[in-house]
């Protein structure tokens, strides 16, 4: 098969589960894409990620590496830099863009310079967020670097400062709390697909985004068209102005009360969930993409050069 490099592709190494938080959720999306490339056509290795991947690939010699690595080192430019010096062709965004995306500090600066509504926050150190409230409650504290909604804390009006896990950093993101609703937009290649919303009781958690029943997915979602082209334009211009290729999806939170000012951007994740019912592959098969076309459009978009 032939990539939009005009390469031959027949073998894909497919990279999950790794030493992040993420672990689980990779293994997860790397079975589910493997079984779809499968079907697809091309000849598939799922590779368990770790300290020996360099040898391993080099023994494999795949023509494109279908990322499913989800967390830091997976997502956050460091798989992406080894795929780069072995020029094995790779799904997803580049080393920039990823390492980008994941320190969503950064990220926050990349999207104020580009226009796009975020709420005020900033970094900081364990002591200071347990010795007093940083920002004006009610916030949010969580790790700058990691996804899943893991390690999040909301701090409510009337709290006292938090007491973090040992296993948080030592640095931390802390920022103003955006209430709402919670939507999403997956965005692939050059077009936003469309608008999720995001049923839950609660916080939108690592427990509601993967466990069974955990929240509900509403597409498209029944607000505003107003609400829905901002978010498709915010999405795609998110994507851009981070350097992203492949497939990212960027999420919201949309305060109903104030219209339009009260949509925020939260983050762009580079390496979304990828089984058939996560977000982004329930948004291609809402625009009539079945899960093994988008994985083949993936591949195909592979590259490491860009």
């Amino acid at each position: 098969m032939a990539g939009t490099s005009g390469r031959v592709v027949s073998k894909v190494a497919v990279l999950m589960g790794g030493p992040s938080a993420e672990r689980e959720v990779s293994l997860s999306s790397g079975r589910e894409c493997a079984r779809a490339l499968r079907e697809a056509g091309y000849e598939v290795v799922e590779v368990d990620a770790g300290p020996d991947l360099a040898a391993r690939l080099s023994d494999i010699k795949p023509d494109v590496a279908f990322n499913a690595l989800h967390g830091r080192w997976g997502e956050d430019g460091c798989v992406q830099g080894l795929l780069e010096w072995l020029r094995i062709p790779y799904t997803h965004s580049g080393v920039l863009a990823s390492a980008l995306a994941m320190d969503k500090q950064k990220a926050k600066e990349v999207y104020a310079a580009a226009g796009l509504p975020i709420v005020q926050s900033r970094l900081a150190c364990r002591e200071e967020v347990e010795a007093h409230h940083v920002l004006p409650p009610p916030y949010v504290v969580k790790p700058n670097n990691e996804g899943s909604s893991v390690g999040v804390y909301i701090v409510h009006p009337g709290s006292n400062a938090p007491r973090l896990a040992e296993t948080m950093p030592e640095v931390v993101m802390v920022e103003t709390y955006a209430p709402g609703r919670e939507l999403t937009v997956a965005v692939m290649g050059d077009r936003a697909l469309c608008l999720t919303d995001i049923l839950t009781e609660g916080w939108y958690d690592y427990t509601a985004k993967y466990t069974t029943g955990g929240s509900r997915h509403v597409l498209p979602a029944q607000v505003p068209q107003e609400i829905t082209e901002a978010c498709l334009d915010y999405a795609l211009r998110a994507h851009r102005a981070l350097g992203c290729r492949g497939v990212s999806r960027t999420d919201f939170r949309w305060d109903e009360a104030r219209g339009l000012e009260g949509l925020i951007l939260l983050e762009t994740n580079t390496q979304p969930g990828m089984t058939p019912t996560s977000l982004a592959p329930e948004q291609a098969a809402y625009c009539g993409i079945s899960f093994p076309d988008l994985c083949r459009w993936m591949v195909e978009d592979a590259s490491c050069d860009r």
